[in-house]
């Protein structure tokens, strides 16, 4: 049997449009001539800033791949609408520095690498050294 494939979230990035438009309209094309089952939204910061209810949904899927800007992005847009990514569940394509073949490529590709960064919230005082002698 084999496995169910992550979802797919395409972001459009409408508001924003920090995208080179001809790689937004060549994937979501592809997307859509690939016969795969996916979700396009028109801005995930603007969904963010609303704190759209969708967003949690999106982020409880059990695997996602999500093609939008950078992950750190992407990964603290759902973090402020309380709603935060799994990191081992979550893979970001990033639209902003990949051409249309490779984001189609990782897109479309049964595997998900998961690639969120790593939480940069500074240490808890249990847990920082002590400085007694």
């Amino acid at each position: 049997m084999n496995p169910e494939p992550a979802g797919l979230l395409y972001c459009n990035c409408t508001y924003a449009q920090i995208i080179d438009p001809a790689v937004k309209a060549g994937v979501l094309r592809r997307l859509c001539d690939s016969g795969r089952s996916f979700e396009a939204v028109a801005d995930l910061c603007e969904m963010s800033a609303r704190r759209d209810p969708a967003l949690q949904r999106l982020a409880r899927q059990p695997g996602v791949k999500i093609a939008a800007c950078y992950p750190r992005a992407v990964k603290w847009l759902f973090a402020s609408a309380g709603t935060p990514l799994d990191p081992a569940q979550t893979e970001v394509v990033n639209l902003r520095e990949l051409t249309e073949p490779a984001a189609l490529e990782r897109l479309l590709a049964a595997d998900l690498q998961p690639n969120l960064p790593a939480d940069k919230s500074p240490a808890s005082a249990t847990s920082a050294p002590s400085s007694s002698s």
